[in-house]
Parts: structure tokens; C-alpha cells; sequence
């Protein structure tokens, strides 16, 4: 379902990816964080909805047939570093930041830090374009503006 999604995205020089494509891939990326662990748990995946529903101004129902998207996305995307750097070719700098502020959340959703998705976290963020300090920075707004982490 996915692979002509795909090919798009890791062309070698790949477009601007249109709004509605763009959503999945960074969908598909919380969702890869999120099972980085070994886990998959509702509190990730209602947050997930939750992140697709404030980004996109989606009701529950539409996003969480956004997230099953990103689910089915995440299955069939070659490997993160690939995924990520076409990412980063195809989506917006704003879109990109945005993206490691919601990984924050989903890193820090269930109180603790593995080490798993931390791991996975820093190496995203540097893929993504998106610098060391930048991803510090969001992931203090997000601990203060959701009470988490610390």
C-alpha cells in the first residue's frame, strides 16, 4: 500500500512532500519511537492521537485512522536512518522541529526515559536537521508544558 509512498520519498532528490503525505511520515516516525522500547502501549498511542489531532485539527475518529495509517507506514519504512534523512529532504524545517517536539512527548508519555528511546531520539533529531540545542529546547517546553519528565 505504502511503496509508492516510499519510492517518492527516498528518490534521490525527492519534491516537497504534499501536506497529507507529510503527515503520515511524521506519524510514522512518533509511531517508530513509540515502539522503539519493545513496547506499544495505550498511553502511546493515545498520545499519538492526541499529537495528530492538535497538529492537524483532526476529531478522535480521524486521528486515530491517521495513526493506523502511520502504523501501516512505520511497517514498511526501510530503516530509520533512511526514512529520517528523506524526511528531512521533503518536509520543512518548521514541520521537522514540530516532529522532535512531539517525539519528546511520546519519549516522556509514560514518565520514564528508556534508554531505547533515547537512543533512538538522538539519533532522529541530528537526521531530522534538527540541532542538539533545538531538540533540548523542545524537550524543556514539553516537560514544562505537560509536567512531564524531569
Amino acid at each position: 500500500m505504502f511503496t509508492d509512498f516510499l519510492k517518492r520519498l527516498t528518490a534521490h532528490a525527492p519534491a516537497a512532500l504534499p501536506d497529507s503525505d507529510a503527515r503520515i511520515a511524521l506519524g510514522a516516525l512518533l509511531v517508530r519511537i513509540a515502539k522503539s522500547d519493545g513496547r506499544y502501549d495505550v498511553t502511546e498511542v493515545a498520545r499519538i492521537d492526541r499529537i495528530l489531532g492538535r497538529r492537524y485539527a483532526l476529531n478522535p475518529i480521524e486521528a486515530a485512522k491517521l495513526r493506523a495509517s502511520c502504523e501501516g507506514l512505520e511497517h514498511e519504512a526501510p530503516d530509520t536512518v533512511r526514512f529520517t534523512r528523506a524526511i528531512k529532504d521533503a518536509v520543512a524545517y518548521d514541520d521537522r522541529i514540530a516532529v522532535v517536539e512531539a517525539l519528546w512527548e511520546i519519549v516522556l508519555a509514560d514518565g520514564e526515559r528508556s534508554d531505547d528511546e533515547m537512543a533512538l531520539l538522538r539519533l532522529v533529531a541530528p537526521l531530522l536537521g534538527v540541532s542538539d540545542v533545538d531538540s533540548a529546547i523542545v524537550r524543556k517546553k514539553v516537560e514544562a508544558s505537560h509536567g512531564i519528565g524531569h
